[in-house]
């Protein structure tokens, strides 16, 4: 299926119409956002990647065929930003996430090596109360070895189980490992709404 940028959104105004199911995209500056939008669709630029975090700075919406919208939400908890900045962007996720009735699911993306942080916890505790349905990829598994992979599982899912959400996804925008899972989690989302 072809896929497409579509539009980058400042303002609600300018979010698309809401004509067919969504998926946003949202994470820490720097967890690999980007490379897992352009790993999941099989694009090396669909979505910008950079080595300097907080580049993010609008919500971005690519489009897949008809069927579906990706969207790109800027990244959190960088303090390379000013606060208004920083308040700018928290107040358009949030009219964007409380606003967008097609929205079926967000991705929230983790780095395997860190465990899940104050703003992590704070927008999966939020998605819950919104009833906004989540789906935990933990990128940056090629970074490390077998065993700390598996440990890093194991320190974050039990981490994550005690909070009330699901299993976390492993994922590798270097070599596609859980491209696969993180599409058949997608489909059955849509599928159920």
């Amino acid at each position: 299926m072809q896929v497409s940028f579509l539009k980058s959104a400042t303002r609600p105004e300018q979010f698309p119409p809401s004509d067919r199911p969504e998926v946003a995209f949202a994470g820490r500056s720097n967890v690999g956002k980007s490379s897992l939008i352009n790993r999941l669709v099989n694009s090396r630029n669909l979505a910008r990647t950079s080595s300097r975090p907080g580049r993010t700075r609008s919500i971005n919406f690519f489009s897949f065929g008809k069927a579906l919208y990706l969207t790109d939400l800027p990244g959190y908890g960088y303090a390379g930003v000013s606060i208004k900045v920083r308040r700018d962007w928290k107040k358009l996720v949030e009219i964007y996430l409380k606003k967008r009735s097609n929205l079926k699911a967000v991705v929230v993306i983790m780095d395997i090596r860190r465990e899940p942080g104050e703003g992590d916890l704070d927008l999966l505790n939020w998605l819950k109360a919104f009833q906004i349905k989540s789906i935990i990829v933990l990128t940056k598994v090629d970074k490390l070895s077998k065993n700390e992979v598996n440990r890093q599982i194991d320190l974050i899912s039990n981490q994550l189980i005690k909070g009330g959400f699901n299993q976390p996804i492993t994922f590798s925008a270097k070599t596609g490992q859980g491209r696969k899972e993180l599409w058949k989690k997608i489909n059955e989302i849509i599928e159920s709404a």
